[in-house]
């Protein structure tokens, strides 16, 4: 058992989500999904109650809790990217399976799971510092998914 797992919470979905994840990215898995043992407030017994499995080697747990508690952009998961085509593949994955675009590389999943699909080029450019890092950080700003190409000429 690892030290740490991440626990998300989920309407009644983690495992549609879990598999989801695990089709997307490489390293990834469901490792178990165990059913409730008896009726729990947002369930019944048999349902399915947690779900674990991994992205990008990070291990996670899923829990269908119910309606009580809901995402939100204080947690997310940030996706390192290569290029243009890897950014494209997770971004039109997570937005075109039901999620939806946000501003400077940031979507969510339809389960509400925000994601930053952030190409390094962006990350390095950032931590150059300087004008370098301000033109950069400026046409970041003005995206919805990162544009590559668009870092690249900011950067100079």
């Amino acid at each position: 058992m690892n030290k740490i797992t991440i626990c998300l919470w989920y309407d009644k979905d983690a495992e549609a989500a879990a598999r989801f994840y695990a089709e997307l990215f490489p390293d990834s898995a469901v490792t178990a999904v165990h059913h409730a043992p008896s009726d729990y407030p947002s369930g019944k017994e048999g349902d399915v109650l947690t779900v674990e499995f991994t992205i990008l080697g990070i291990p996670c747990l899923g829990l269908n809790g119910g309606t009580a508690f809901k995402h939100s952009e204080a947690f997310s998961f940030q996706i390192a990217t290569e290029d243009q085509e890897e950014t494209d593949r997770y971004w039109d994955a997570i937005v075109g399976n039901g999620g939806r675009e946000s501003q400077c590389g940031w979507c969510k999943d339809r389960w509400g799971i925000s994601w930053q699909i952030t190409p390094r080029v962006l990350t390095e450019a950032i931590a150059a510092g300087g004008n370098e890092a301000k033109r950069a950080f400026e046409a970041m700003m003005m995206m919805t998914k990162i544009d590559v190409a668009a870092i690249k000429a900011a950067r100079g």
